[in-house]
């Protein structure tokens, strides 16, 4: 079962980061929310940050300010996705540039988008 961070994830329901958590479930994967705001989103159990997860994780969706993003790039490198993914607003400068520097596998859009066709996964290999 392929695995995703939501770095992120709110609890408010009607925040995207909310809805990427819903639809991640539904497509079937397990879903770790990064939040020190929070001890669960939509029923799942959050994690304060990056170096708390349980396991390896697939993809790391990022749905904070690419500054706040920069902050925690050791922590991205450590964790090492298969892809990391910068939704709009966790997007662009100086973060992106910084992860590819890095050897991550970045892209850019919104995981919403992605995931209404299909397994984000499958769409980047």
């Amino acid at each position: 079962m392929p695995t995703v961070a939501i770095v992120g994830a709110s609890t408010n329901p009607d925040r995207p980061s909310h809805q990427a958590v819903l639809l991640f479930l539904a497509r079937g994967y397990t879903v770790w929310p990064v939040t020190p705001a929070a001890a669960s989103v939509a029923g799942c159990p959050a994690y304060s940050q990056l170096s708390a997860l349980p396991g390896a994780c697939d993809i790391i969706c990022m749905y904070v300010n690419p500054m706040r993003g920069l902050a925690m790039l050791d922590d991205l490198v450590a964790a090492a996705p298969q892809v990391l993914w910068l939704n709009p607003g966790a997007d662009g400068e100086p973060l992106a540039s910084a992860a590819r520097a890095r050897g991550l596998k970045v892209v850019e859009a919104c995981s919403l988008v992605a995931l209404s066709y299909g397994d984000p996964l499958q769409q980047v290999r």
